[in-house]
């Protein structure tokens, strides 16, 4: 077996091969145009048959690692290994980079291999191409919300600045009679262009929302796990597919817990010689838009959900309204755990997850 370690650039690929014993076989910089990518595998390729060896890699995770990998696994490498470096070096340069994920790579040969984890090393989950697809789609979907909400609050701050606010013809906004009324509206020259450009972004933002919505709810349709999420209170095709995407298989968290820590709901704690655990704010690791899209998903589910509105009550009794609803963003996280691995409903799982 050989263990490859890759430090991966924009324009450069930075390797170090290391054979059974440990010993660095090869330490080279490969440049990423494809054609000198292609000659170093089909070299790779070509030692690996001649030795009847099959070879590892690890590489860091960054935001062009999708071509590498379909690379590796055309190329029949027996395990590609995605990790995420927890803290910077203060002296870093890709060689040693690269030097080290082989070592890394060599010394826990085993675990790797076996699939089980290493203490201090945070392994990324590579997912298939559905899930990237669904992933993607989803953050454009925020991201173009996100870009509606920030329009039409400088629509608003330009009718502010002219105390127009209250000539609005309706009450919510964007609709059409209102978007019609500020077509007509008289404003200052500079003003008024301001107003055409935001309004001509404005209808272009809401087409593209239009596409994203229509396409998403074609491939929720398609998945059964967002069928399944679907069932919850306050969670549509959006809101479903998203946490979908970002859990995968659920088959990789062994207990409901373990999902809550994933997103960042658990309490961190940093003890030290003490009797009592102290324990803290929440961690908040792993993916931000599960926890956005949960707090979101909360007030709909404490609407329409009696039993979990009583134990909101109780906490905020006694810590907080904060308190509370992270406590139930917890629990929703537990309960999707149950759905996902249950195949039941939220309704079917909730009483799993309460007791």
């Amino acid at each position: 077996m050989l263990f490859l370690g890759i430090d991966q650039h924009a324009r450069q690929l930075t390797v170090s091969l290391r054979d059974q014993q440990g010993d660095v076989l090869l330490a080279r910089q490969v440049s990423t145009q494809p054609e000198k990518v292609l000659e170093f595998f089909d070299q790779l390729t070509r030692r690996c048959a001649q030795s009847e060896e099959q070879f590892i890699a690890v590489v860091e995770v960054c935001g062009f690692n999708d071509w590498l990998i379909r690379m590796l696994r055309d190329y029949r490498c027996h395990k590609v290994i995605l990790i995420q470096p927890e803290e910077r070096k203060r002296c870093k340069t890709d060689r040693r980079d690269a030097a080290a994920l082989s070592e890394l790579l060599w010394v826990n040969r085993d675990r790797f291999l076996e699939g089980k984890p290493v203490r201090g090393l945070r392994q990324v989950t590579i997912c298939s191409t559905t899930e990237q697809e669904n992933r993607k789609l989803s953050t454009l979907r925020k991201e173009a919300g996100q870009t509606q909400t920030q329009l039409v609050n400088k629509i608003k701050h330009i009718l502010r600045r002219h105390n127009l606010q209250w000539e609005l013809p309706t009450k919510t906004f964007p609709t059409v009679k209102a978007i019609t009324w500020l077509r007509e509206i008289a404003l200052p020259q500079i003003d008024r262009l301001e107003m055409n450009f935001l309004l001509a972004d404005l209808k272009q933002i809401q087409e593209r929302l239009l596409e994203l919505e229509k396409l998403i709810a074609q491939r929720g349709r398609d998945n059964p796990n967002a069928q399944l999420l679907k069932s919850m209170p306050g969670i549509g095709a959006f809101t479903a597919i998203s946490l979908a995407a970002g859990i995968g298989d659920v088959k990789r968290f062994p207990r409901a817990r373990s999902l809550a820590n994933y997103w960042g709901l658990t309490p961190g704690c940093r003890n030290s010689g003490e009797n009592n655990q102290r324990l803290g704010r929440i961690t908040k690791a792993g993916n931000n838009t599960a926890r956005w899209l949960l707090a979101q998903v909360t007030y709909q589910v404490l609407r329409k959900d009696g039993r979990l509105r009583e134990w909101y009550k109780k906490i905020k009794r006694r810590r907080g309204s904060g308190v509370a609803r992270v406590a139930v963003m917890r629990k929703l996280a537990t309960v999707i755990w149950h759905i996902l691995s249950k195949q039941q409903s939220y309704f079917e799982c909730r009483a799993i997850a309460a007791a």
